[in-house]
């Protein structure tokens, strides 16, 4: 199950659970947005235009692409010119294709849970905080030996 879709002056292919880079859109309401439909792929391998298919995404991330340098010359003239550019994109994954009654939606991505942060039991911390201290002690008492400065030779008499 696919379908074509029209974003920014370009065709794309689409599945459910596809995540693309368009031109940058503007987003509708909660971030999810809609595309025009081109043509639609059915079960059995059929592929047409339907007026009542809609494909919807949620937007994932909004960025800028890498640097694009354009750079003019004109030879024994003297002239350069360096000119950058990035496009700005929208990277959008497609969660519904709709058309002909029937919805094909993508599977839902599993919420990231952080981790929880490790503690020490009660009666552990402070036999550590004490190991700790007599260690920083052991190590203050050892100092090394101050340098001796090298003793200067008399000036050569001539």
């Amino acid at each position: 199950m696919y379908a074509v879709i029209r974003a920014g002056g370009k065709q794309y292919r689409v599945a459910p659970g596809d995540v693309i880079r368009v031109e940058k859109v503007g987003t509708g309401t909660d971030g999810v947005v809609e595309f025009p439909v081109l043509a639609v792929s059915g079960e059995a391998g059929q592929i047409g235009q339907q007026s009542d298919a809609r494909v919807v995404g949620q937007v994932v991330e909004e960025g800028r692409g890498a640097k694009i340098l354009v750079f003019h010359y004109k030879r024994k003239k003297q002239y350069k010119k360096l000119r950058g550019h990035r496009q700005a994109y929208t990277a959008v994954r497609i969660s519904e294709i709709a058309f002909g009654g029937q919805s094909f939606k993508a599977p839902e991505l599993p919420k990231k849970v952080a981790k929880p942060k490790k503690v020490k039991p009660a009666e552990e911390a402070p036999e550590a905080h004490e190991a700790h201290a007599a260690a920083k002690k052991t190590s203050a008492k050892k100092k090394a030996a101050p340098k001796k400065a090298a003793k200067k030779s008399p000036p050569k008499k001539k």
